[in-house]
């Protein structure tokens, strides 16, 4: 969610749907509340692309309701005794949305173009010594030591898709993608919306609903209106101080589920006073979590100061800043800072940024630091995160399924999205360490060792796991929701 790279490209006039409804009516019309900023999996991270992305795009494994891998391009793996090598058997008969053959070339073309142009998931294959394709339904990964978590990270969200290689070359992946997955591209309309169509030769099934529009509503209150007026069918862009009294309007359903997503703020240790640990403390002891919640969230998330939340089997319990601005102020005296002035860059996509950002000046303003909240568009905001160009930013982290993806990238000195700058010789031994682990116990441990010095060096100052809550017309069956946030819509259908 903290990464992207390029903007979607313009499309020709016209091409667009009136208002982003389908051409037929029977089709599902979804309101999310930003614009992918592309549509090539293995370059964005940025969570309005990846609700698109997971219904076009296909994994070799996927994560089932439970957060169980379970087949998908692949059909079956087994694993040699010292687990080593992993061997996929790869489903016959997939085809492409452009009607050619998939095949393990492609898998193997996939996870290599990651790998050899170092993109943001490339850190998932660190120790994957060879990926090859014996034949044209196999594929085979050696590895130079046990892991305990490859399937989850090939296949544990859409970054990890199986890409076609002349979509790729082309350059039309990021605007025009052509996957394997249950609906393909059908039609863009810039700044309104993203039509895809049912892929009747989808291996799992042709899914029962002839089409799926992505509307982008950013404001909260257009889209629940829309769906209570019936030009939607769902959302995820509720207003959260709503949710009580969405949820108790019959002609809605709306459920919700504890997610593993987190939200944080980052201070840019390149940048002083942030380099020195007593200032990242002074603002984690500044800030009020429970506040920011309120406002934020109106409730509908969990304070938490570690990533991973308690219904997570790799939670842990750590909890070390208080509301304590006079320690916050103590501490700031220490490090010989005064009148501290902070750039804090929000985007508007993220509406929970900028009310954050009021919140916490208002907060850091008694501990003698002032917080300028910068508001840029989302394309804006990952530029100048890459950059370096900020003193502290809030986002958030989606797609995480094992205890790894919580803290490597973000946290390890060569992590590809520790843009923070962040570097601990003892949280990289310990997070290698947990890569090595083939136990569960012994890597739980690890991790939440390295989760807690983490925590004591305010990498990260985490602020809450927020709930996932969606609403839709009664008219949509089979759809539910997901902890991890996917949203799936290859089951979903439209009563009459």
């Amino acid at each position: 969610m903290a990464l992207a790279s390029a903007l979607l490209g313009a499309c020709s006039p016209g091409t667009g749907v009136d208002r982003g409804l389908s051409k037929d009516g029977s089709g599902v019309v979804a309101a999310i509340a930003g614009e992918p900023d592309q549509l090539d999996p293995h370059r964005t991270s940025a969570y309005f692309s990846f609700q698109v992305l997971e219904n076009t795009f296909d994994t070799l494994v996927e994560p089932d309701r439970n957060l169980d891998m379970r087949p998908a391009l692949a059909e079956r793996w087994k694993v040699s005794k010292d687990r080593l090598t992993w061997t996929f058997t790869l489903r016959k008969g997939v085809t492409w949305h452009d009607g050619s053959e998939f095949g393990a070339d492609d898998v193997v073309y996939s996870y290599r173009r990651i790998i050899d142009e170092k993109l943001g998931n490339a850190w998932r294959f660190d120790g994957v010594e060879d990926i090859s394709a014996p034949d044209d339904s196999t594929v085979r990964l050696e590895l130079e030591k046990p892991m305990y978590n490859l399937l989850s990270r090939i296949g544990g969200h859409k970054g990890l898709a199986i890409v076609n290689k002349r979509n790729v070359e082309s350059g039309k992946i990021k605007t025009r993608p052509v996957g394997t997955g249950p609906f393909s591209f059908d039609d863009y309309n810039p700044g309104e919306s993203i039509r895809l169509k049912a892929n009747s030769r989808w291996w799992g099934g042709a899914p029962k609903i002839p089409s799926l529009t992505f509307r982008f509503i950013p404001e909260p209150t257009t889209a629940l209106a829309d769906l209570e007026a019936g030009e939607i069918n769902w959302t995820d862009n509720i207003p959260p101080q709503q949710v009580e009294r969405v949820s108790q309007n019959e002609d809605l359903e709306l459920d919700t589920e504890v997610g593993n997503d987190y939200w944080y703020l980052a201070a840019n240790q390149d940048r002083k006073p942030f380099g020195d640990p007593r200032v990242r403390k002074a603002i984690a002891y500044g800030i009020d979590r429970k506040s920011i919640v309120q406002a934020t969230q109106y409730g509908n998330a969990s304070v938490n100061q570690l990533a991973i939340p308690k219904t997570n089997p790799w939670y842990t319990a750590y909890s070390p800043y208080s509301h304590d601005p006079r320690r916050a102020a103590r501490l700031l005296r220490s490090a010989g800072v005064r009148n501290l002035k902070i750039d804090m860059l929000v985007t508007k996509e993220y509406p929970e940024t900028v009310i954050a950002g009021q919140v916490i000046a208002s907060q850091l303003e008694k501990i003698g630091i002032t917080v300028k909240p910068r508001e840029v568009d989302f394309a804006t905001w990952l530029d100048k995160q890459g950059k370096g160009e900020y003193d502290m930013l809030m986002l958030g982290w989606l797609g995480n399924l094992d205890a790894e993806d919580f803290y490597y990238a973000q946290h390890h000195s060569k992590g590809n999205f520790n843009f923070q700058k962040y570097s601990s010789r003892k949280v990289d031994e310990l997070l290698e360490a947990g890569q090595k682990e083939s136990g569960r116990k012994a890597r739980k441990e690890r991790y939440a060792r390295a989760a807690r010095q983490i925590a004591d060096d305010a990498s990260y100052i985490y602020l809450y796991n927020p709930d996932v809550v969606q609403v839709w017309a009664p008219q949509l069956r089979g759809y539910e929701v997901r902890s991890d946030g996917a949203i799936r819509f290859r089951d979903a259908r439209l009563a009459d």
